[in-house]
């Protein structure tokens, strides 16, 4: 039986997804609200993140956890929208994902608020709606788990923290760049997925190579696409043993490390952020014991 939740490295990412964001409307209703959370979460279709504030609501502190720090870069704004709880539903039907996410907002009221829920879904094999491959890069098997989970004492081996961003992308500005231009920005031929040799330092690929940082900074993203009328763009989502490697690639991202902003900025920002704390499992439920002591 799997020590952490399942849905963190499971691959590839699902058919449908639900992310439920939740805000904390009442602590003396918490308890019944956490026995409902352990009911429903199993950590491959359902996997659940806890933030800051709820954490220190529950009287508790994980080494580690922070709210989303909102960033300002080169001429680029990564905002913070911090929640206190943070549900990623899987499935293969939009329909029995809303029933679903139905009824987990009904079994955490009153403690908990549903205040921001986006569909996602996976496009070709796991690519963005841009056309171009996602998560190429991502480390596999054995170095996954190594980059997306926590070490330590019970109650903490096998957690990870998640980082999740919502980009919203300027398809039609996008649209009517020349092919060379879209894969400058990537770092990749659309055509074939391969590197450019030749790319600017401000391509995507480049400002985020994992093994180009010190320590190198190796996570496990989960991204997925989204849409709502005629906006949409990507559920950004990273796992990590901690935060240390997504504040390294999005500092580089922004800017701060040598004024030179990410490509990706021209055609995407990001409206959303937000930081998860994803307990590991025992028994195949959340295990809660890094939360019962102050």
């Amino acid at each position: 039986m799997s020590y952490y939740q399942s849905g963190i490295l499971a691959a590839p990412v699902p058919s449908q997804a639900r992310h439920l964001f939740f805000a904390l409307e009442s602590i003396a209703a918490l308890p019944q609200a956490l026995d409902q959370l352990l009911a429903r979460i199993d950590g491959a279709s359902a996997v659940a993140g806890f933030g800051a504030s709820l954490v220190k609501a529950l009287g508790a502190r994980v080494q580690g956890l922070k709210a989303f720090p909102g960033l300002t870069g080169v001429g680029v704004d990564n905002p913070s929208t911090q929640h206190a709880l943070w549900v990623w539903l899987h499935g293969d039907e939009r329909g029995e994902l809303m029933h679903r996410s139905n009824e987990l907002e009904a079994a955490l009221a009153p403690a908990f608020r549903l205040v921001q829920m986006n569909e996602a879904f996976r496009h070709k094999t796991g690519h963005d709606l841009t056309g171009y491959e996602d998560g190429t890069e991502n480390p596999q098997d054995e170095a996954a788990a190594t980059a997306a989970l926590a070490v330590g004492e019970a109650g903490l081996r096998g957690g990870s923290f998640a980082a999740i961003q919502q980009w919203q992308h300027d398809f039609k500005g996008f649209a009517a760049m020349q092919p060379e231009e879209r894969d400058n920005i990537m770092g990749r031929r659309l055509n074939d997925n391969e590197e450019l040799d030749d790319a600017p330092v401000s391509a995507h690929v480049k400002r985020t190579a994992q093994e180009s940082f010190a320590p190198e900074a190796f996570l496990v993203r989960r991204s997925m696409p989204w849409l709502e009328g005629d906006k949409g763009g990507l559920m950004f989502l990273a796992f990590g043993h901690s935060f240390s490697a997504f504040e390294a690639q999005l500092r580089r991202m922004s800017g701060l490390e040598d004024g030179i902003t990410d490509g990706l900025y021209r055609m995407s920002r990001p409206i959303t952020g937000g930081y998860y704390w994803c307990p590991p499992l025992l028994d195949g439920k959340l295990d809660l014991r890094a939360l019962q002591a102050a």
